[in-house]
């Protein structure tokens, strides 16, 4: 079974920083583009960046453009997503996913085939 183990969320002020990381197997991870989603409290989730394979495409949600930086390290099979100047509003179950295809080719769920069980961010006001 595909694994996908978030962590790094937490408790934070606004105006702080997190840095999630999202590991999993080199089968799932070699070769495919990985993303970021997140689920506030009552809403649906949402697209929040992705990242190619080569790390040559990266796109980001107009929410987080400039203050999250997604990432990732093809030798620990690893995603990483740096998040600055948090708001309340980044509160939400933080998801990373894996693509099947080594570009980016949207920013709906089902261009992602394998998910992980999340991590809580919430960031105080």
């Amino acid at each position: 079974q595909v694994q996908l183990v978030e962590s790094g969320g937490g408790l934070v002020q606004a105006g702080g920083s997190l840095r999630l990381s999202c590991a999993t197997s080199r089968l799932t991870f070699s070769g495919y583009a990985m993303g970021w989603f997140r689920q506030p409290p009552g809403k649906e989730r949402e697209f929040v960046a992705a990242i190619s394979w080569s790390a040559s495409a990266i796109d980001y949600a107009d929410s987080v453009l400039g203050r999250f930086i997604i990432s990732r390290d093809n030798a620990k099979n690893t995603v990483y997503l740096q998040m600055n100047s948090l708001k309340p509003e980044d509160t939400a179950v933080y998801y990373c996913a894996a693509s099947r295809f080594s570009g980016l080719t949207g920013r709906t769920e089902s261009d992602f085939t394998s998910w992980g069980q999340g991590t809580q961010v919430t960031v105080s006001s």
